[in-house]
């Protein structure tokens, strides 16, 4: 993968679909990105992408495999597979709903009996899970008699789901993985994101989530697939971060999903100490990020680094600032106190009360942690939280989605916070010393964060009682002159 920032973008938020994408990032943001992760292109039937029909098209009003073939000739490109479920208007459960279990994809889904010997889910047995729905099923007429099946949905507001979980143990289903793969990667796809892993192993007794060991033996196996293709693999998983750790000392790439609560925290609470420590001890190989199409993570993502009582405290805040939750469902799943937020729903820019100084600050702690740091397009133009959309779709998520049409585009990009924004990416490009060695030194409303590699050396230095932020980095160019720049 190539060094540097990356953009998170739907297929028609920045212009209305691939080609005009293609356009405002040469138009306005050229050399400014290295990869872009590229949210669901495909045909869908939900969830904005994420109920996909089929891997093997890019939905016709987004454009073609040549358009997607064609950014990868410029850029990383990122694309999602929702390893966990797909689409029931796609053509696989579309057979089966006609079909039964006569059908060839029959296979493919995880129908109750195969969890349990009867068919019929037991309650105690359930309440074990870790849900994000009600109910982890959903049931369906199938075959030409009519007949109720029971079918594993871990996903969907609508019931009966919109979202089929894979038996993710067929030999069809692994097939087809294979299969969709090896046609990303003749598409130019270099990086894949496995979109909700942590739920495709079902195990009774356990929480049905990164049921351990038999979800590695899925990730290694799906690993020696990409792997000869070219291809890298991004475990998408919240969960407890040492779940995370777990992974990134098997190699992989994991996600920072840490980073945004704790840099929100030290700007909120103008106190280091916590970010502080998190950065010493962290995994360097990861993906950092601030905001994406869902929400800045809470539960299970912290437990047993937050305490309750102080992130029911950072959330009034964000609630006071227009964001939205989503909860646990699970009783057994909450905190003791009862506390159970998953996520804060609101654009980063919103939560830090629209304070220029403070945002920029969050995206120099951002570019300055090890790792790989994603922007989402939201947040690339300071975009605030959208509440006509929520109203509009009854979707909470919605609030962070705003679609920028080409005069909101304009428009950001004369914002002085925006400006700013694009000078910091600009600089993380370009000064080669983010694969150096890092070291962060703190007092308990200040923070040092230092990269050193050969003769380059940057230090970023954060006064969070003033929402400041200064860079000082030797120049190779000018015989090693110390440049500062306030960011």
């Amino acid at each position: 993968m190539k060094k540097g920032v990356q953009l998170i973008t739907y297929p028609d938020s920045l212009g209305g679909n691939i080609k005009e994408l293609k356009d405002v990032l040469h138009k306005h943001f050229s050399g400014l990105f290295n990869g872009i992760h590229i949210l669901p292109f495909y045909p869908s039937s939900g969830d904005r992408g994420f109920a996909p029909l089929t891997y093997f098209e890019v939905d016709s009003e987004f454009g073609t495999w040549e358009d997607i073939a064609g950014l990868g000739g410029e850029y990383d490109i990122l694309a999602d597979l929702m390893v966990n479920h797909i689409s029931r208007k796609s053509r696989y459960f579309q057979d089966f709903l006609k079909k039964g279990r006569e059908s060839e994809f029959s296979s493919y889904f995880l129908t109750l009996d195969k969890v349990w010997e009867d068919g019929n889910p037991v309650t105690a047995d359930i309440n074990k899970m870790f849900l994000r729905r009600e109910k982890p099923y959903s049931a369906y007429t199938v075959g030409a008699d009519s007949k109720e099946e029971l079918v594993w949905t871990t996903f969907g507001k609508e019931d009966p789901s919109e979202q089929i979980d894979f038996d993710i143990n067929s030999i069809a289903v692994r097939q087809m993985f294979v299969e969709i793969l090896k046609h990303f990667s003749q598409q130019k796809i270099n990086i894949v994101r496995l979109d909700a892993v942590g739920y495709v192993i079902k195990k009774l007794g356990t929480t049905c989530f990164f049921v351990e060991p038999e979800i590695y033996g899925f990730l290694d196996w799906i690993q020696s697939v990409a792997k000869p293709l070219g291809i890298e693999l991004l475990p998408e998983v919240h969960s407890h971060y040492g779940i995370q750790y777990a992974l990134a000392e098997r190699g992989f790439w994991i996600y920072d999903f840490i980073l945004p609560y704790r840099i929100l925290e030290a700007l909120l609470t103008k106190k280091s100490a916590n970010l502080a420590d998190y950065l010493k001890n962290r995994p360097h190989k990861q993906f950092t990020m601030l905001d994406c199409h869902d929400g800045i993570p809470v539960k299970p993502d912290l437990d047993g680094l937050v305490d309750s009582k102080d992130a029911k405290e950072l959330v009034e805040i964000c609630l006071s600032r227009g964001a939205n939750l989503s909860k646990v469902v699970s009783e057994e799943h909450k905190s003791e106190s009862g506390f159970d937020v998953h996520q804060i729903r609101g654009s980063y820019y919103s939560l830090l009360d629209c304070n220029d100084d403070a945002y920029i600050v969050s995206r120099a702690l951002q570019f300055f942690t090890p790792g790989i740091p994603q922007v989402y397009y939201v947040g690339l133009l300071a975009g605030e939280n959208d509440y006509e959309k929520v109203e509009k779709t009854g979707e909470g998520r919605e609030i962070n989605r705003h679609n920028f049409s080409s005069d909101e585009l304009e428009e950001s990009l004369q914002k002085p916070v925006v400006k700013r924004l694009l000078a910091l990416i600009r600089f993380r490009n370009q000064y080669d010393v983010f694969d150096g060695d890092f070291r962060v030194r703190e007092t308990d409303d200040t923070m040092n964060l230092f990269w050193e590699k050969g003769d380059l050396k940057a230090s970023l230095h954060v006064d969070f009682r003033e929402n400041k932020a200064v860079i000082q980095y030797l120049d190779p160019i000018k015989n090693g002159i110390i440049i500062q720049m306030d960011v």
